[in-house]
């Protein structure tokens, strides 16, 4: 019998078709470059792509807006679960929880319908940074603040955080950054949340699925260790490359380089680096900037390595001054639109998941009766 081919990782193994996005020839939402999308729309648009499959005209997109406006608040239950949580619970934890409990609270939740699918992603689309914010809240003792209406997805989850409404540059970078992490063909969780779905599960379940595989280092939890890393690196360039060098002598992996799909770097990253820069120069000091930049040019030197979105997007939030143990749920506060539109694509034309495994155990032998074994 043939062996059939294996890929460890399913590294370049075709899983699916898809017509939401496309990482060939640099990446693309529904046919659009990611980086016409960014310099031309907001991240509520974007999702109304993801979700609908056209960008919206004016109309839609006031109606959207209204309707994931009207959303942007939790069960009291669910509020005072979150209250109610140890505060070592990390915030993508209490997002993976709230998820799920949300969908008790929905009545479309059994539903697997196309309609009520997208109903149901623009409820999570609105709730889940409210999560987000009301349990940074509460984990510091203080009133969660009510979402605003008025605001868009960017600016009302800074002014949940804040209290004050923010500068128009920073829901400017804020946007462009969700638009970034909003969708990524087959990654990790999103492949996750494919295979749920594929079992004919609810959307609730494959979100929750997906923030689990969101949770491990490898995929979203890079962002949270890019200032870790300048900080080990001394803070300045001159000090930075000494240390890189070492840190590749000693074969330590450096977070926020190298991608599984982009081997000559990723167009995510150099989108968003103008705009870490910018917000490093409006927080008054760009030594992290300069840090980043020489490290980048020893990995590129000697690993032939280029920074990831994570490596920007780490930097960008650190000098908007959001907390590091937020950086991940804003990824999932983004994702949501692009893990949402495939779900509603495996839902609508759906076959079950189920590939094969490549056997290496021993050859099939017979069973001694209990006696009889060493």
């Amino acid at each position: 019998m043939t062996t059939p081919a294996y890929s460890p990782g399913l590294e370049g193994v075709i899983a699916g078709e898809t017509a939401i996005c496309t990482v060939e020839g640099g990446l693309s939402y529904r046919g659009y470059f990611v980086g016409d999308l960014a310099e031309h729309c907001s991240f509520d648009e974007v999702a109304y792509l993801l979700l609908y499959g056209e960008l919206p005209t004016a109309a839609r997109l006031t109606a959207f807006q209204a309707r994931v406006a009207a959303a942007r608040r939790l069960p009291p239950p669910l509020r005072d679960f979150l209250a109610a949580l140890p505060k070592w619970t990390t915030p993508l934890d209490a997002l993976r929880t709230v998820v799920s409990g949300l969908a008790h609270f929905d009545q479309d939740a059994s539903d697997n319908s196309h309609d009520a699918n997208v109903r149901k992603a623009e409820r999570l689309l609105a709730q889940i940074p409210v999560a987000v914010a009301d349990h940074y809240s509460l984990s510091r003792g203080t009133t969660p603040t009510l979402a605003r209406q008025d605001l868009s997805h960017s600016a009302n989850f800074l002014y949940m955080l804040r209290r004050t409404d923010p500068s128009p540059e920073e829901v400017k970078a804020l946007d462009v950054s969700l638009i970034l992490y909003a969708e990524h063909e087959f990654n990790a969780s999103t492949f996750a949340a494919r295979v749920i779905a594929s079992t004919l599960s609810d959307l609730h379940s494959a979100v929750t699925g997906a923030i689990g595989a969101l949770k491990g280092p490898l995929h979203g939890g890079a962002n949270e260790k890019v200032v870790d890393i300048l900080t080990a690196a001394g803070g300045t360039p001159e000090a930075a490359e000494g240390w890189v060098r070492g840190a590749l002598a000693r074969k330590e992996r450096i977070m926020g380089f190298g991608h599984r799909v982009y081997k000559a770097g990723d167009v995510r990253a150099d989108i968003l680096k103008s705009y870490a820069r910018k917000a490093a120069e409006a927080a008054g000091s760009v030594a992290l900037e300069d840090t980043a930049d020489a490290i980048e040019r020893v990995m590129a030197a000697e690993k032939n390595m280029h920074p990831n979105l994570d490596w920007p997007a780490g930097r960008l939030y650190h000098a908007m001054k959001l907390e590091i143990p937020l950086y991940t749920p804003i990824f999932a506060m983004s994702r949501i639109a692009g893990w949402s539109a495939h779900v509603i694509e495996q839902l609508d034309n759906n076959r079950l998941i189920r590939p094969r495994a490549l056997y290496k155990g021993p050859d099939r032998r017979p069973v001694k009766p209990i006696g009889e074994r060493g």
